[in-house]
Order: structure tokens, then sequence, then C-alpha cells
């Protein structure tokens, strides 16, 4: 088997080197990157030239060497993904700063799971900056606290600066490069963040609807499902750097091999509950016993990773991967065959999943280049795979209610009794099932730190406002509130003291603006949004110095602490005819901007 993945490996890397080399043009010297003062984000891979050096000895002298006899190629594609590569890669771009505002950038690899990374940066005087990073290096090595490898680089404007970048990794070999502006990256990890906070929260929010399902019916099935939604979760958090950011941050040996142990918890949790769900054992006991020996491949797998080499464990359980939801997808399709009518639904659902491993797993080889729809593939099946199959249990549990209520009417005559009994419990099961329905809607529609309404469901009320308003000819206004400094207060006194301030500020927000029939939701982080019916700009500007007011003059109290809140607030007059959600919310963001550019704890409009 090792010997047959050896092969297999040995032809994708060809096949992958016989692509770069189509693609790849007469070695040249890539065009310098130029930065202005235009653009705050610079990829480098269409100015970045790169060497395999195979054995993985070369040191940065050889390598400037190789530069000027012009061995270096371009990226085939301006694509950096090589799949399973041994030796090592190094990368140059050259670079040139003409952004006189900002001498300092940060170099961000956009992928989490590379071993060892050596940043090297050749001024004109001849001088060398040397930075490592990577998984086997201390998370707290990194420049800034994120779950990609990043590096801090000065470039001193006007200068050419020479930058090699070399990367070592038993895992993937993918080095999608780019330089942020620190205010770039602060937009981007923000960004990122919210964006796994979404996929997290559905995770969450399905774990917790058939949780209460499996404490409600005992259903197997529901059980084994939150089992799937919590192993494949983790898998995500290893293979997007959460893992090593949050988990072990100073273990390589974790960082390395939780890929492949969770990859082989997940699948044991889909194999079984593919079983459970789908009545293998008594519509196709051959399956069945297929099933039960996938499980038990991936429990020799995840065992086996802890002591062969990572780059072998992780091909291994990436093919068995493809193997074991193909398999998945064929027991489906028999069970659809043999009449089972939930299979239709979760054939769907593993159609999804299928597609979204399929594309990481070519990703991972380099069959595939990487961008949006391939890096994130995973997340978008999986999202929709566990929502189907949320939909499939519930369409299973109306087939054996049918049923159920199929044999209440054939035995009525000689069962009454019995029928009655069985009839009462399964009302009682679906007015739980209906409680739980509106427990799961209300809580999705609030914050959970806050309490107030969160952002999705400020988007649904706000539409319905406008359209009131624009309806009345009334006129309706936003405010756009962020806490002034309030990152000072997680330095200073820690998380859950913050956690604290936005509680009372929420608050003391609800006091203030509810009695105007205010719409009042968590923005994100420390910002927060009110909307504020039949009010013109004067008058919401007057509700909003009051609220400024009211959180100046009270300090919240946490503990024995007293701490001082003050907010910079923008007002907008939205126009219900001409302005749209979206653009309403720009332009009082942008009076947002305003306030804070004129000192805070102030309010101000546009």
């Amino acid at each position: 088997m090792r010997e047959a993945i050896r092969r297999f490996r040995w032809l994708l890397a060809g096949l992958s080197l016989l692509c770069a080399l189509a693609q790849a043009q007469t070695p040249r010297e890539q065009a310098p990157l130029v930065m202005s003062g235009d653009t705050a984000t610079h990829p480098l891979a269409a100015h970045t030239g790169y060497f395999h050096d195979t054995d993985g000895r070369a040191d940065l002298d050889g390598i400037e060497d190789t530069l000027r006899s012009g061995r270096f190629l371009p990226l085939p594609g301006d694509d950096a993904s090589f799949g399973f590569q041994p030796g090592a890669y190094w990368f140059h771009v050259r670079l040139l700063n003409r952004n006189l505002q900002e001498p300092r950038w940060l170099l961000v690899q956009q992928y989490a799971l590379s071993d060892r990374l050596d940043v090297y940066v050749r001024y004109p005087d001849g001088r060398v900056f040397h930075q490592a990073g990577g998984d086997h290096h201390p998370f707290e090595q990194r420049s800034v606290r994120y779950r990609h490898p990043n590096f801090q680089l000065d470039l001193p404007p006007g200068q050419p600066a020479d930058l090699f970048v070399r990367v070592e990794s038993q895992s993937s070999m993918q080095v999608p490069l780019a330089l942020y502006t620190p205010t770039a990256f602060a937009e981007l990890s923000r960004d990122a963040q919210f964006a796994m906070g979404i996929y997290y929260g559905i995770l969450l929010a399905l774990f917790t609807y058939n949780l209460v399902l499996w404490l409600t019916l005992r259903d197997a099935s529901y059980f084994w499902y939150m089992f799937h939604i919590s192993a494949f979760g983790l898998v995500l958090f290893t293979l997007y750097g959460l893992g090593f950011e949050y988990l072990w941050p100073r273990s390589p040996w974790l960082a390395d091999k939780s890929v492949p142990l969770s990859i082989c918890l997940a699948q044991i949790g889909m194999q079984q509950f593919a079983r459970n769900f789908l009545g293998l054992r008594r519509r196709w006991p051959l399956g069945d016993y297929i099933g039960l020996g996938m499980i038990a491949l991936f429990i020799v797998l995840g065992i086996a990773t802890t002591w062969i080499p990572i780059r072998l464990s992780t091909q291994l359980a990436v093919i068995a991967v493809i193997l074991s939801v193909a398999w998945i997808a064929v027991e489906a399709v028999v069970a659809m065959r043999s009449g089972y009518k939930p299979a239709k639904l979760f054939l769907l659902a593993w159609s999804m999943f299928l597609t979204g491993i399929a594309m990481v797993a070519m990703v991972a080889f380099g069959v595939l280049p990487k961008n949006f729809v391939t890096e994130y593939s995973v997340q978008i099946g999986s999202a929709l795979e566990m929502l189907l199959l949320s939909v499939a249990l519930g369409y299973r549990y109306a087939s054996l209610r049918n049923e159920n209520e199929r044999i209440v009417r054939e035995s009525r005559d000689q069962l009454e009794i019995k029928v009655e009994q069985r009839t009462t419990e399964l009302r009682s099961a679906l007015d739980q099932l209906e409680a739980a329905h509106l427990r799961l809607r209300e809580f999705s529609r609030l914050d959970g730190l806050t309490e107030l309404y969160n952002r999705t469901h400020f988007r649904e009320a706000f539409e319905h406002l406008l359209s009131q308003a624009r309806n009345a000819e009334q006129p309706i206004s936003l405010l756009m509130i962020d806490l002034d400094h309030f990152k000072r207060v997680n330095d200073t006194y820690g998380h859950l003291v913050g956690d604290d301030c936005l509680r009372w500020t929420s608050n003391t927000m609800a006091e203030t603006l509810r009695p105007y029939g205010a719409l009042v939701a968590r923005f994100g982080g420390e910002e927060f949004i009110a909307a504020l019916p039949d009010m013109d700009l004067e008058e919401a500007s007057a509700v909003a110095e009051e609220l400024r007011q009211r959180l100046r003059d009270r300090p919240c109290r946490s503990g024995e602490l007293d701490i001082p809140i003050s907010a910079s607030i923008g007002v907008h007059c939205v126009d219900a005819h001409k302005n749209s959600l979206d653009s309403a919310l720009q332009v009082a963001d942008q009076a947002l901007y305003t306030a804070k550019a004129e000192g805070r704890d102030c309010v101000r409009t546009l």
C-alpha cells in the first residue's frame, strides 16, 4: 500500500512539473513590485520567481547565485501551488516601496500548514534581514497573532529590496504570498475571522438544534450527526491554522499530526452516521459490513499517523477521505433504490460535501489552482451538506411518523388503546419539536453576549422599517455607534472585563433608545447600530447626543473596577425612496469615521 502511495505521489508530482513546464516561459527576471500609495494590498504571485531546491541544502548566498544565473522561473499561471514535493522551494520578489506613508509592511503566507518558512530581505547596502516562521516554530514568534504565518518587513520608501522566501514542508506546498499595510491587514483579519465566525455559528446552531432533538427523541441518528458536525469542525479548525493559534501554539508535533488525526475522527463519525441514518444493517448488510471496515480502517490510520511521516499520513488520509465519501454516496444510492425516500436528500447533501472534498484534495496535490472557491470549497460544501442533512433528518422523522400513522390505521380495531398511547406520545414529540424550533429561531436572532439583536436580524427588520417609512412618507434615521479605544479596555483589564463593558453598553443603549421606538443591534465587535423611525436628522442627532452623554456620565462597573466608556456616533437620515440599507449604512459609517477623526466622543453627521 505504501509503495502504491509513493508511486501515486511521484506521478502527481510529475504531472505538476509537466504542467509547470508547459505554462512557464523562458526563465527571465520578474518585474519588480512597485508599492504606491494607491494600493494597500499587493499579491506577489505575478512578480514572483521560484526555484525548487530538491535536496533542501541551498543557503541564501547559493540561491542568489542561482537567481543571477537565471534559473528562477515565473510561477506557472501565477499560482504557487505545487502539491506534495520533497526538498524546499525558494521564492524571490524585487520590491520597491514608493508609499511614503507606509515604511512598514506585513508579509502574509496565506496557507496555515507550512512547516518552516525563512524570510530574507537584502537591502541595497548589503544588510540582510531574516525571520523564521511556520508551525514548527512557537506561535508567539509571529509578528501578528494570526492563523497564517506573517512577517513584519521594513521597506524604506525609494529603496529597492530583494525578498527571498524559503519554504519547507511535509504537507502540501502551497505558498500564496501577499503584502499588506497594517490597516489593510487589520481589515483582512477582521473579515476572515468574521467569515469563520459565520461558519462555526452555523455549525453551533445546527449542533444545538440537533442536540435538542436528540434529547427529545433519543434517536441515535441525531447523536451521530452531532458527532459528525463536531469532528468536521475540528478538521477545519486544524486545516486553517486555528488549532495552532488557540489550542496547541507550542506543539509542532500536534500542529502536524492534528490534521490527519482529525480527518480520521471525522470519517469515523461520517461512516457511523451514514450506517445509522440509511439503516444499512436492515437494507444492505454487505454495505453495512464494508462501512464497519471503513471505520476500522480510519481507527488504524489514526493510530498510525502518530508515528508514520506526516507527508505520507496526510496523503493517505486525503485519499482515504475521497474513497470514504464516495463509498457513502454508493450506500445512499443503494438505500434510495431500495425505496428509502430520505436517501435522496442524503445523497444530495453528500454530493455537495464530496465536491468540496475533491476540490481541496486537488488543490493539495497541485491539480487545481488556489482561489476563493477552491480555498473555501470545504466550508461551502460542508455547510450545504450539514444543512441538507439536517433537513434530511427532519424528513426521515416525518417518514417515520407517516409509517407510524399507517400502522395505527391498520391496527386500530385490535390495538385501540395502544394506538391512542402512541398518538399521544407522537403529539408530545411534535410539540417539543415545535418548541425547539421556536427556541432555535429566537436564539438565531440575538447576539449571545449583549442580548441585542444581531446584524442579520437587523438587516431584515430594517428593510421592513424602510418600507414602512417609504409608504408613510416619514423619515427614518440611522445611528452608527463605536466605543472609543475599546481595545485598551481588553488589553488593560482582559476580555472578561471587556465583555462586561459590552453588556453594560448594550443595556444603556436599550434604556436610552427603546423609548424612541428604536431598533438596536450589535453590528460587530464594539460597534452597534440603531434605527430611529419617524425621526429626521436633527431629532436623531439630539437622541444620539443624549446617548453619548449617558455613556459618558456613568462608568461601567465590573467587579471592583469603574471603567469610563465613551462612544463616537455617526448619524444619517435615510431617504427611503433613494437609499438602500447598504448605502445608508455606508453614509452612517462615514459619519462615524468623521466623529473618530475629529477627536472621538462626539456626534457627527454628513
